[in-house]
């Protein structure tokens, strides 16, 4: 969808609000899922962990973080 100057205008109000909000712009990158061999990778990391001693403690701390985010349990 192409630029427009009417849609940037829009987003440009919609930053401002935001900002206005006390809120702020963040970019994240994150791995392309769809990537091949993203699937090998995330399975060899998992397994590398298994049986870490820290294991258990980073799934508690994610069990408690998604228990708090509607929709996510």
């Amino acid at each position: 969808m192409p630029n427009t100057p009417s849609s940037t205008n829009k987003v440009a109000r919609s930053r401002e609000r935001m900002r206005a909000a006390g809120l702020r712009p963040v970019q994240f990158w994150v791995p392309d899922t769809r990537l091949p061999g993203f699937a090998a990778d995330v399975r060899m990391q998992c397994l590398a962990l298994k049986g870490d001693s820290h294991e258990a403690e980073a799934i508690r701390f994610a069990q408690e973080a998604a228990e708090q985010v509607e929709g996510w349990t």
